[in-house]
């Protein structure tokens, strides 16, 4: 692979850095010649989260994965970390590698942005699949958003010591707690209820089992029970599988049920509809 900020001519082996707003983006397009799929990244996850998944689906797909503002450790500083932000930066990365047309794979913090994008853009969106995310519930209390800046507070000295190797952002804490209170807000079911029944491209979900870092007792259980009625309200939406792994563990041991999904809805792209170009 070579690296370059620049956008590559044609489909091609490619890894460097996409400039958008105040910051850079590290990104990767694994350049083969099928369909366009850009994998986005738990909140404060890397790309290589989903080498299992990729490995899985094989060269079959074009593969895009990118590390959001301050994440991994090329991905430049900003000072926007708004969830905004995060949806802006996948049609910077779709620009850059010249993809009109992608199927979104989100993972957490990730499918509450794959969700938004293909909402609002439904002539781009090839569809989605959601892992674990963007689930529409009343999650978010006084009491909670005291507890997470806590926890972030707490966690800050153990996260600086992980910072050089990538694997947390360079983010501080206040900034890490607020981006997570942003994404309860996001959540409600009055404020992602609207969005996720405005989608009419093929959306899957793939669903975990038990609990997730910061959470206790059957909260995240409570969370996904929203589901059903969010696919009895819109046809297009479907869940592909519940798995027996948690929130965190997904990726690594029920790679093999996200794949499954994303080959289901990439099989549904109409036959000579392009996916890529401008």
């Amino acid at each position: 692979m070579t690296n370059s900020t620049a956008p590559a001519t044609g489909p091609a082996p490619w890894t460097g850095l996409v400039p958008v707003d105040d910051t850079a983006l590290a990104a990767t397009d694994t350049g083969d010649p099928g369909l366009p799929v850009l994998y986005l990244n738990g909140q404060f996850a890397t790309q290589g989260y989903w080498r299992r998944v990729l490995a899985d689906l094989g060269p079959g797909l074009r593969h895009i994965t990118y590390d959001e503002r301050a994440r991994g450790r090329t991905s430049k500083r900003s000072a926007d970390y708004s969830f905004e932000a995060a949806v802006r930066d996948v049609d910077a990365v779709l620009a850059a590698r010249g993809v009109r047309r992608a199927l979104l794979v989100g993972w957490s913090y990730g499918a509450f942005v794959a969700a938004h994008w293909a909402s609002r853009n439904p002539g781009r969106a090839v569809g989605a699949v959601l892992v674990d995310g963007a689930l529409p519930y009343d999650w978010l209390t006084e009491e909670l958003e005291r507890r997470i800046r806590t926890q972030f507070r707490r966690w800050a000295p153990l996260m600086a010591l992980a910072r050089p190797t990538g694997l947390t952002p360079r983010m501080t804490h206040r900034q890490m707690s607020e981006s997570n209170i942003e994404l309860g807000r996001i959540g409600s079911a009055a404020a992602l209820g609207p969005v996720l029944d405005a989608i009419t491209v093929p959306t899957r979900y793939v669903i975990a089992s038990g609990t997730s870092l910061g959470s206790k007792g059957d909260e995240q259980e409570l969370i996904r029970a929203a589901l059903p009625a969010v696919t009895a309200r819109n046809p297009h939406i479907r869940i592909s599988a519940k798995v027996p792994s948690n929130h965190g563990a997904i990726l690594k041991k029920d790679f093999r049920a996200i794949a499954d999904a994303v080959r289901e809805v990439a099989a549904l792209d109409a036959p000579g509809r392009p996916a890529t170009g401008r």
